[in-house]
């Protein structure tokens, strides 16, 4: 049967409808149960271990995945393989999540009776709420809906929305709960750009020791010109015998002495720096780097230890390099 592009809208409409009338729904009965499941988990010393069948173990999995991400320690065991050995990875430290629509996939079922003599407690999060597991259950989380999205309502798709998004409040609460901070998130990340702005400092993407070019301030122009030509950044630090930063010169600073007409030969390091640069600690972030570099609309900036004495340099293109910008 060939739909009209007006009936397909129309059923994807339809689903978004059915779809949010069930988590509008889900967050009416929201009660006391979903926070002694919060309790419960912050109170227990091994692992979440969500356990599901079929779709509900597709976004068990994924509620595993956000829950280890969000300070929770979680994994996923699938529950036919827990029959057959994998029982063993559960210990009774952890706590035990179970997902299932009807609360009656066979499966699962069949762990229940194990995972109660092990004294491992368990929360439901089911439909089915006279269902084999909600009775052996301590907490139950009532993930019922009205019906599917399916036209034939059969097929899980308003049931797995109402899951993953139960499981998201439980892990947001978990998160607050354990007061995790976007630097513990970007732990869990180090590989993505949120790991790279947060854990990566100054120290640990800024040319240091003789690549950072620098001269005393009674140099001469023409060396204060090699030493920039060499290094490559841009700009040359300009610093006291003790490393004590007085000043920078930078290609800017170059242009425009050349629009005056100067003749540059005769100057000094001192007399065409620029007073006072803006620095930053080596112990910062890089990412305080790029913003205090695009607020200031500078590309070079000198870094100081905690004596404020200078040991590094870096410009937009090594925050670039590092994919911090």
């Amino acid at each position: 049967m060939t739909l009209s592009a007006p009936n397909l809208l129309q059923l994807a409409r339809d689903t978004l409808d059915i779809e949010s009338a069930a988590l509008q729904g889900l967050k009416a009965r929201l009660d006391d149960r979903f926070v002694r499941a919060v309790e419960m988990i912050l109170g227990v010393q091994g692992r979440v271990v969500v356990t599901g069948m079929g779709k509900s173990g597709h976004i068990g999995r994924k509620i595993a995945a956000t829950l280890a991400s969000t300070g929770t320690p979680a994994m996923f065991v699938h529950p036919a393989e827990a029959s057959h050995g994998d029982l063993g990875m559960i210990k009774a430290v952890d706590v035990v999540l179970g997902i299932s629509n009807s609360g009656e996939s066979d499966e699962l079922v069949a762990i229940l009776p194990v995972l109660k003599r092990q004294g491992v407690p368990l929360i439901a999060m089911t439909g089915g709420l006279q269902s084999s597991l909600a009775r052996h259950a301590d907490v139950v989380l009532d993930s019922s809906v009205e019906k599917e999205a399916c036209p034939l309502n059969l097929a899980p798709t308003a049931s797995t929305t109402a899951q993953l998004a139960l499981g998201d409040a439980l892990a947001v609460a978990l998160l607050d709960a354990r007061g995790f901070k976007p630097e513990d998130f970007a732990r869990s990340h180090p590989g993505g750009s949120l790991g790279r702005r947060l854990l990566t400092h100054v120290s640990d993407v800024m040319r240091s020791g003789d690549q950072v070019p620098c001269v005393l301030p009674e140099a001469g122009f023409s060396e204060l010109m090699r030493e920039m030509s060499h290094k490559g950044l841009g700009a040359s630090a300009v610093a006291d015998a003790q490393g004590r930063v007085l000043g920078i010169f930078t290609d800017g600073d170059l242009r425009r002495l050349i629009e005056k007409g100067q003749d540059l030969r005769a100057l000094k390091a001192a007399e065409v720096m620029h007073a006072h640069p803006r620095t930053i600690r080596q112990d910062a972030l890089a990412v305080e780097a790029a913003d205090m570099m695009e607020q200031h609309r500078i590309t070079s900036i000198l870094v100081v230890d905690e004596q404020g004495v200078l040991c590094g340099a870096l410009n937009t293109n090594d925050l670039m390099r590092a994919k911090v910008i």
